[in-house]
């Protein structure tokens, strides 16, 4: 008889462990955790969740979009965050100016501004050019060729290094008189400035601008007389 008690008293904390080991069991099947009972709670309880945030549920919270936002949202960064944010938002600005300038292709009447811009002054050039060679070309040929027995294509050569030489020196003069004309500049932004319809605008202009001139340039031509027109003076006299 004495025996059986004796045999409780023995058991008896391994039954209290028991069940609070099978307690904790059923705690963690329903998202309980014995550790932690202050963070997870039961799926099939009814309390509300806790907030974990800095702000309470009924503090009101200034949008970024207003001065007092979004000075307290800069003032709560630390100094590297807004080092990063910075320049995070210069690069943004720069992309977004970036695209608008490439959606804004030059307009018909730029172009055209741009072909008349690099025309007028290819045509001063390529008359100053072409005429100017004929006249010292011919004037060599008839002193220098006549003494030294060059040939005339060599005094075309020595024609060309006089053109070429003075118009190193007008170059400035014919620019300068170009933009007397006052004809409207186009206004191009650095990247309108480098699309394809600029450049071809641009060289057009140049090609058939020092084509012009080099036409207008042989003017002289008809002061010179041909070698039949001499004989027929020299006949005469």
């Amino acid at each position: 008889m004495l025996l059986i008690p004796c045999l409780r008293r023995v058991l008896r904390p391994s039954r209290t462990l028991a069940s609070r080991l099978g307690s904790g069991r059923r705690g963690e099947r329903c998202g309980f955790h014995p550790l932690a009972p202050s963070l997870l709670s039961c799926r099939s309880s009814a309390a509300p969740p806790r907030l974990y945030g800095t702000h309470s549920a009924k503090e009101p919270m200034e949008p970024l979009n207003t001065v007092e936002g979004a000075r307290d949202f800069v003032y709560s960064l630390h100094s590297k965050e807004r080092k990063s944010l910075l320049q995070e938002l210069q690069r943004f600005e720069s992309m977004a100016i970036a695209q608008e300038m490439e959606v804004k292709p030059p307009s018909s009447a730029q172009r055209r501004y741009v072909f008349l811009h690099s025309a007028i002054p290819f045509v001063g050039f390529g008359f100053l050019d072409n005429a100017i060679m004929i006249v010292a070309g011919t004037q060599i040929e008839l002193s220098i060729g006549v003494i030294f027995g060059i040939s005339t294509m060599a005094a075309a050569a020595l024609g060309n290094l006089v053109s070429d030489v003075a118009g190193l020196g007008l170059a400035g003069y014919v620019e300068a008189l170009a933009s007397r004309l006052g004809l409207p500049s186009p206004d191009l932004n650095p990247k309108q400035a480098d699309m394809w319809q600029t450049r071809l605008s641009s060289q057009l202009g140049k090609v058939i601008g020092v084509t012009i001139g080099c036409i207008l340039g042989m003017f002289p031509l008809f002061f010179f007389k041909t070698e039949e027109e001499e004989k027929l003076e020299e006949s005469k006299n």
